[in-house]
């Protein structure tokens, strides 16, 4: 580290997400130690994140630690952080596809990596799960280049891609052992091609599965329902208590309406996303794909190919996904992303043991740490 009150810093956009980007070094080794100094950084908690990087939203208030890794399978060891934004709490409970894409990128830039002359493929060993992804991407003349004419939806512009494929899985693509369960009185399927994933036919909890993230948030029947379903299923899915983490993601699934195979909404795990995760895209494609699955009647599947076009409140994601039938197990997995170098420089948190005061809220109401 620079010192106790500054620290290098990477902001850049992986997918549809944003985040700090720091070399594991540049931070205190002692866990409780950097997530205090992370939640200054981000400028948290307070809902506005007014004092910090975040943006006041969970897609906004992220941070990718990197390293160089010691594992043979693998070039850098990324530790992905999800800061809360109106409570003191930092959790590593999960990984981060669209962070994930930031990560070769951000290796190359700061040495760990050597650019190759024309492409870098950057052997990515995911610290929250030990799960492994490979990050192709374009480095002419050994820079890495963020220009481009890839476009991904919830992103304005284009970008340079940056191809993502990931490895075979050592867990279960089941793990419930079942295409169906039935949980807290409703049929669904759980999956986990890279993230826990509880997928539900949006009709079967009353709504249609189109309506915008907003009008879902704002209906309290179906987040009490959601809530019960989350927490049996993480149960069931070898998850534990499932009340304070952030796994299983759950989606909703409705026929498509712009050409894809499938419409989603997806909750990460109280808020609703306006797009959808990398990995939890990848873990929807695998599951539409699963026989018996609660996607059949719903989801519109090609006639032939790999590849799915998941759409979500902003758009889509296109995820390739080959299963084996028997024994059921996924062959390859790949998405398309693009990232952004936003600056990169140092960071100034907010002096520590300090606390931002509650927020006044219309109508009384406060935000405050111990929410």
């Amino acid at each position: 580290m620079t010192g106790p009150e500054e620290v290098r810093c990477t902001l850049m956009r992986g997918g549809t997400s944003k985040g700090a980007y720091f070399l594991a070094g540049d931070l205190p080794a002692d866990p409780g130690a950097r997530d205090d100094l992370l939640l200054r950084v981000m400028g948290g908690p307070d809902p506005r994140q007014i004092d910090g990087l975040g943006g006041g939203h969970p897609l906004t208030s992220k941070v990718a630690v990197v390293s160089r890794s010691d594992d043979p399978v693998a070039d850098v060891d990324y530790l992905f952080l999800q800061v809360a934004v109106d409570r003191p709490e930092v959790t590593g409970r999960q990984n981060c596809g669209n962070i994930l894409a930031g990560v070769g990128p951000f290796a190359v830039e700061r040495g760990l990596v050597p650019a190759g002359d024309d492409e870098t493929s950057v052997r990515i060993r995911m610290l929250n799960t030990g799960e492994l992804a490979v990050a192709s991407f374009r480095t002419p003349g050994g820079r890495v280049e963020y220009t481009g004419d890839a476009g991904i939806s919830g992103v304005p512009g284009t970008a340079a891609p940056v191809v993502i494929e990931f490895p075979q899985g050592a867990g279960p693509l089941l793990p419930t052992g079942n295409a169906r369960d039935t949980v807290a009185g409703t049929e669904v399927t759980c999956v986990d091609n890279g993230m826990p994933v509880v997928l539900i036919p949006a009709g079967a909890l009353g709504v249609t599965g189109c309506e915008t993230p907003g009008d879902l948030e704002e209906d309290v029947t179906l987040a009490d329902r959601l809530r019960e379903i989350r927490l049996e299923a993480g149960r069931l899915m070898g998850l534990g208590d499932a009340e304070d983490a952030t796994v299983p993601k759950l989606t909703l699934l409705a026929p498509p309406q712009g050409g894809g195979a499938v419409t989603t909404r997806t909750f990460i795990p109280v808020r609703c996303h306006t797009s959808i995760g990398v990995l939890g895209a990848a873990s929807v494609a695998a599951g539409l794909r699963i026989p018996g699955g609660v996607g059949e009647g719903i989801a519109e599947l090609p006639a032939s190919g790999d590849r799915l076009r998941v759409e979500h409140p902003t758009g889509f994601l296109e995820v390739d996904v080959r299963l084996d039938p028997g024994p059921l197990v996924v062959r390859r997995t790949a998405v398309v992303r693009t990232a952004r170098k936003i600056f990169d420089g140092t960071v100034f948190p907010r002096s520590a043991g300090t606390a931002p005061l509650p927020v006044q809220r219309p109508g009384g109401h406060h935000d405050s740490a111990a929410r």
